[in-house]
């Protein structure tokens, strides 16, 4: 896969590192840089994604270090950080290992509960059909992810690695909060798209357990890769949030009612 540059606007503000999803890369991202011009946006690829396909999949830990260090190259200060399905997971790591790094995070789609028979079967399915182009654009429209923007999806979801998507596949299923997230103490957004599997969407809970100041939100008729489905209301609940708020068309979810949400 060509590569997709990781700065961007370096001479803007303060910093933001955005983290892409599993099984593409950092050109997810693509679609926020226009509504970020006045701050410098980081956006490594993980290891074993985009211009790293050939690298292995070092487990989340890792990948929350290797995030830190990328970024360290280019800033040493603290951050305001974004992550969408894996990106979001894994940042969950970096927050309970490197909280004094991290301003402000903007967390969506992550996957948290342990995977029950039918989610596992899902991911043998994917294993299976992984070097297929049909299951990719299967995916793609699963996803909601609009027809101009499959293509790249499709190309990228075939460079992964099997062994790439096996080793992250499992580790995901396992399910569960970092131990140390509560010696993160800042702002925190959680967010799923009302549209998510119920999987997703009971995770909210747990990110609360872990981080008792979270704000917990749905982002109304979204699936799971929303800053594409929907670029404008992603966006501007991005900037909301950086600013210091949630955007009021995010949907208020109740640690206590996360469970009934998923229902």
């Amino acid at each position: 896969m060509t590569g997709f540059p990781e700065v961007h606007h370096p001479a803007a503000g303060r910093p933001v590192v955005m983290l892409h999803g599993g099984n593409v890369g950092n050109w997810m991202w693509e679609p926020q840089l226009p509504a970020l011009t006045d701050r410098m946006v980081l956006t490594p690829d993980l290891p074993g994604f985009g211009a790293r396909v050939g690298e292995d999949w070092p487990g989340l830990d890792a990948a929350a270090d290797d995030v830190v260090a990328r970024v360290t190259a280019h800033v040493e200060g603290p951050f305001d950080l974004v992550g969408l399905s894996l990106g979001a997971v894994t940042a969950l790591r970096l927050l309970a290992r490197h909280p004094d790094r991290v301003r402000s995070a903007f967390l969506t789609g992550a996957p948290l509960t342990r995977a029950g028979v039918g989610l596992r079967l899902i991911c043998q399915v994917h294993l299976a059909f992984c070097q297929m182009p049909w299951f990719w654009r299967g995916q793609a429209a699963a996803f909601g992810i609009p027809a101009d923007a499959r293509a790249q999806y499709v190309a990228h979801g075939l460079s992964v690695r099997r062994e790439t998507a096996a080793a992250m596949n499992a580790e995901v299923c396992a399910g569960g909060v970092p131990a140390d997230l509560g010696r993160y103490t800042g702002p925190l957004l959680a967010i799923a798209g009302q549209k998510e599997s119920a999987a997703v969407r009971r995770s909210l809970a747990d990110i609360a357990k872990g981080a008792p100041q979270s704000i917990l939100r749905l982002a109304p008729g979204m699936h799971h890769i929303w800053n594409i489905e929907d670029t404008a209301l992603f966006n501007d609940a991005l900037r909301a949030w950086l600013a210091g708020t949630a955007d009021p068309r995010l949907l208020p979810v109740e640690p206590r009612t996360a469970d009934r949400h998923a229902s």
